[in-house]
């Protein structure tokens, strides 16, 4: 007799694929940081994050992994994947439900979710384990589909928010921000601009606009980041301004985006980005020096480099993080006549490495 149900037709409760024990549903970490993906944590001490759209399992194992290491970004881009730690998918996972939808379709939703586990080797675990716990004890449940009153719009086109990025007017784009997200694919466009000042302003812009939409919806801005990272990463395409645009989103908003920094110094070994990666930092440590001070002496070589960008924006990265053991290296800077273009509040301005270097040391 053929079975009038399918593999399709299955409908599972979620289990541990390392112990097979059910799971619980994953919750937000009060931390909210950096991706707002939903974490939980098996019996066994398997920890998992849930991408709902299956689509971006690269920040689940991410997630995942500084779940399992307590935050502790240093300890978590260490690990290696069969050495330090194994992992595995459960897909057709529907968050809503907390169920396994094998048909991939729900009562007219589609059912895309992946859990992306990770189990920790025991050595690791034995350090993290209570810290994970705790972090899980804080976290709320995920809030359901709201079927309140959507957000009011207003409607605004690109070419608005082209005018406004064009005479730095940022008010009416942090109002935008405040109603409508899809300001930042606007805004993203306006980043690979070839006019300088226009691009610059974007950046600034998007950074600003960011910190707004983290309030409501750091999700989005997690992706934007993603986004950022991979363009920068392709040589095949054009990157302007995604390093520099990563630099002002982070600093807006370091309370949710700084686990993001370490993708950014892996950039720093390409010379061809380097003074980039060195403004998106000095951006970063303006706000919060603590966040990299404890990387300060890799900096202080650049400020000998024949490149007069990287001397000079090395300079303001170390002023900014009021790096007293780069004094003398400043000092010697004094009388550098070569300029670069720097970019304050809306203005592009030409400055020496001298004045930089001057700039730089009345922080210290």
């Amino acid at each position: 007799m053929i079975s009038r149900f399918s593999q399709r037709d299955i409908i599972t409760k979620p289990t541990c694929p390392f112990c097979g024990i059910l799971i619980d549903r994953p919750r937000e970490l009060a931390t909210r940081m950096p991706t707002e993906m939903p974490v939980g944590k098996c019996s066994c001490g398997a920890v998992y994050a849930c991408d709902v759209t299956g689509h971006n399992l690269g920040t689940a194992l991410i997630e995942a992994l500084l779940l399992g290491c307590d935050g502790d970004w240093d300890l978590a881009w260490d690990l290696l994947p069969e050495e330090d730690y194994i992992e595995e998918q459960v897909k057709n996972y529907d968050l809503e439900t907390h169920l396994l939808i094998q048909g991939g379709v729900y009562k007219g939703r589609r059912i895309s979710g992946t859990l992306y586990f990770v189990k920790l080797h025991q050595d690791i675990l034995e350090v993290t384990e209570d810290g994970t716990k705790k972090q899980l004890d804080r976290a709320k449940p995920v809030p359901g589909p709201s079927h309140g009153k959507k957000r009011d719009r207003k409607s605004f086109s690109k070419k608005d928010v082209e005018l406004f990025v064009k005479d730095y007017n940022l008010e009416p784009l942090l109002r935008m921000a405040a109603q409508d997200k899809r300001i930042i694919r606007d805004l993203q466009r306006l980043i690979y601009s070839v006019d300088k000042l226009l691009r610059w302003r974007a950046t600034d812009a998007l950074g600003k606009v960011s910190g707004v939409i983290a309030e409501y919806d750091p999700g989005a801005i997690s992706k934007l980041l993603q986004r950022l990272y991979t363009a920068s990463a392709d040589t095949a395409a054009s990157s302007w301004g995604c390093l520099d645009a990563i630099g002002e989103i982070i600093s807006n908003s370091p309370e949710h985006f700084a686990g993001y920094m370490p993708q950014l110094y892996q950039f720093a070994g390409d010379r061809a980005l380097l003074a980039e990666v060195l403004r998106a930092l000095g951006k970063i440590g303006k706000v919060r020096p603590d966040l990299i001070r404890k990387t300060t002496y890799r900096f202080i070589p650049f400020l000998q480099d024949p490149d007069p960008e990287i001397r000079g924006y090395a300079a303001i990265l170390l002023g900014n993080l009021g790096a007293r053991e780069a004094k003398d290296d400043l000092t010697r800077l004094g009388e550098d006549s070569e300029a670069v273009e720097v970019y304050r509040q809306g203005r592009l301005k030409k400055q020496t490495i001298g004045q930089l270097a001057s700039e730089a040391l009345e922080k210290l």
